[in-house]
């Protein structure tokens, strides 16, 4: 059976897997409302995307997270895919911005993005905690894009 993907209305609910991907929740706060939120379920959730316009038609990736557990299964994959087909005829491309960790830039460069810019110590000035992911200290926000 294939995994079903469908729209989130109580977002709130699902903070548990929203910190998985952004550890800071007034950061979450900051786009939840204004995003558009997605789960896969396969017998359950599986994991979960957060996107927003964020105008000269480009849709953002805010969050993307997948249960520990189910992570390397495509999971994350099949969202970014959901969000490319689904978007494709009223934006020009989707983006989004991660911490310089071997863990998502590579993911995101395998899924088509490419590195478009940088914001330099986004992390040290919008977070309140040092944030250390695969041993890396983010620092700055790496922001990749893919053309629809």
């Amino acid at each position: 059976m294939k995994p079903c993907i469908y729209k989130i209305h109580e977002k709130e609910k699902y903070m548990p897997l929203l910190l998985l991907a952004d550890e800071q929740k007034d950061m979450i706060d900051r786009y939840l409302n204004d995003g558009e939120m997605y789960v896969i379920d396969d017998c359950g959730v599986k994991g979960e995307i957060v996107v927003s316009d964020v105008g000269n038609g480009i849709i953002e990736i805010k969050n993307l997270a997948v249960f520990p557990q189910y992570r390397r299964r495509g999971y994350g994959r099949l969202l970014i895919d959901h969000i490319c087909g689904k978007y494709k005829n009223d934006f020009s491309s989707v983006q989004v911005g991660t911490g310089d960790s071997p863990l998502t830039i590579p993911f995101y460069e395998k899924c088509g993005f490419v590195k478009s810019r940088v914001v330099k110590d986004f992390f040290k000035d919008n977070y309140d905690h040092i944030i250390v992911e695969a041993g890396v200290t983010l620092v700055d926000m790496i922001y990749l894009k893919k053309d629809l």
